[in-house]
């Protein structure tokens, strides 16, 4: 496994308002790894994904992906530099297929311009036609094949969530954010995921950062984990060393139950 960091988190620290939401924030995260972001609700974990995907602004702190800041990208630029992402709410187009929500992921890797799109050339339609056989093996990949021409809106909840990691896929990440990836599932679904996030590890060659409050999941999976607590990061490490670490223990226990104020 690489020991270069892919992700690197510098100080960052975000406010809203009087409240600090992330307290000079640090870690790295290699590539070629899962990497666990966990932590009590409210600890932080989602703000800092939302400064990753440039949602957010940074007080201070910096974060760079591939030896590069992405502090003066937009939010439109993330998927293209190789950033992929799920959210913890479904955020998707409802009323449109399967396979058209997946399109939308693999557009960011579209180099046709608007004009050649519009008129339909003959670069524009072998465009589209590449795109095309990338989502069909995401859909197979994803098990997703039955319901390609399926609205959205009509599936289980689970596949939802399928369509949703099949569209993040789509835009050919070399860093996959998956925002609490298991709420919501069954016991069923639950128990493949796990694999599923190894399996995107090691076939496709995508780093994970993984978001969860699923522990078994979350200590099953990972090669290493980053614990927040009140928007500060109070341990790093393996499975074995966290689950072992006081303050995070006490952290899980409720010992510490004040927040933190600027």
């Amino acid at each position: 496994m690489a020991n270069e960091a892919l992700l690197s988190c510098r100080e960052v620290t975000v406010r809203f308002g009087g409240i600090i939401a992330l307290d000079a924030v640090s870690f790295d995260v290699p590539a070629g790894c899962v990497h666990g972001l966990i932590g009590p609700n409210g600890a932080g974990k989602t703000t800092l994904f939302n400064c990753f995907s440039r949602l957010y602004p940074l007080q201070s702190g910096d974060i760079r992906f591939r030896g590069a800041s992405l502090l003066a990208c937009s939010s439109h630029d993330i998927a293209r530099l190789g950033i992929g992402r799920t959210f913890q709410n479904l955020a998707m187009f409802a009323s449109q297929t399967v396979q058209e929500n997946i399109m939308v992921g693999a557009h960011c890797r579209s180099t046709g311009g608007f004009f050649s799109t519009a008129l339909r050339t003959r670069s524009a339609r072998r465009q589209e036609a590449r795109l095309l056989d990338r989502v069909g093996e995401i859909v197979d990949y994803l098990g997703l094949g039955a319901v390609r021409h399926s609205p959205v809106r009509d599936l289980p909840f689970g596949v939802q969530k399928r369509v949703e990691l099949a569209r993040a896929l789509a835009c050919e990440p070399a860093l996959l954010l998956l925002d609490e990836p298991a709420a919501g599932l069954g016991h069923e679904e639950l128990a493949g995921l796990g694999a599923l996030i190894r399996d995107i590890r090691d076939r496709l060659n995508i780093t994970v950062l993984l978001v969860e409050h699923h522990m078994s999941l979350v200590m099953s999976t990972c090669d290493r984990l980053t614990v927040l607590n009140f928007g500060r990061c109070i341990a790093q490490g393996t499975a074995g060393e966290i689950q072992a670490h006081p303050e995070v223990v006490a952290a899980y226990l409720g010992a510490t139950s004040h927040a933190r104020t600027a």
